[in-house]
């Protein structure tokens, strides 16, 4: 099987499809989050539904700033920990379709990665959901390796590459001050120095 390349990726899906992506966590599955049979096929292969929010990666504040509103805090939080492991649950900036997001609450989880590959993909491709690689409740994927033997056919491509710290992000509700955890991850919190923003 030859490489799959960023453009193929980007062809991939802007079709509806699924592409493998590594990320500066785990390696990643990738869907355009606008189109309803890409996050459909998404929800299938993970084995779960759209109650389980998928996080959105985003290149930077700016292509952030389209989805979701930046709050002082989050400015803060983004300032200090973005690009990295850090997933911010925000209020939805504008009306997105109810495969996005928590629907009930209005929010919507973002990113933005660490790593050179996910980040040439998304400013090519635009704003993608990502979730990691592997089905609900099992281990995630650490390469594109691993993830094609779970996977399989079932996704369009992988592009290669591995997850850097093989440990999923901390996820933050910053619709609260201080933040909550949602999920612990790779950055700390509270932090130890007792900062919470």
């Amino acid at each position: 099987m030859h490489p799959f390349t960023v453009i193929e990726a980007v062809i991939a899906l802007n079709a509806g499809g699924l592409v493998g992506v590594p990320t500066d966590t785990v390696y990643g599955v990738a869907a355009d989050p606008w189109s309803e049979s890409g996050m459909n096929a998404l929800f299938d292969l993970k084995g779960r539904g759209p109650e389980h929010p998928v996080a959105l990666l985003v290149a930077d504040l700016e292509q952030a700033h389209e989805l979701v509103v930046i709050t002082a805090l989050a400015e803060r939080l983004a300032a200090e920990f973005w690009p990295g492991p850090l997933t911010l649950v925000l209020p939805a900036a504008r009306d997105l379709p109810p495969w996005i997001g928590d629907q009930a609450r209005g929010t919507v989880g973002v990113r933005v990665p660490q790593h050179p590959v996910a980040l040439d993909l998304l400013d090519k491709a635009g704003t993608l959901a990502v979730t990691s690689a592997n089905r609900s409740g099992e281990e995630a994927a650490v390469d594109h390796e691993q993830a094609l033997q779970i996977f399989g056919d079932a996704m369009i491509g992988y592009l290669q590459g591995a997850g850097s710290a093989g440990l999923a992000s901390t996820v933050l509700d910053a619709t609260v001050d201080p933040p909550a955890v949602l999920r612990a991850g790779p950055v700390a919190w509270p932090r130890e120095d007792g900062d919470e923003g």
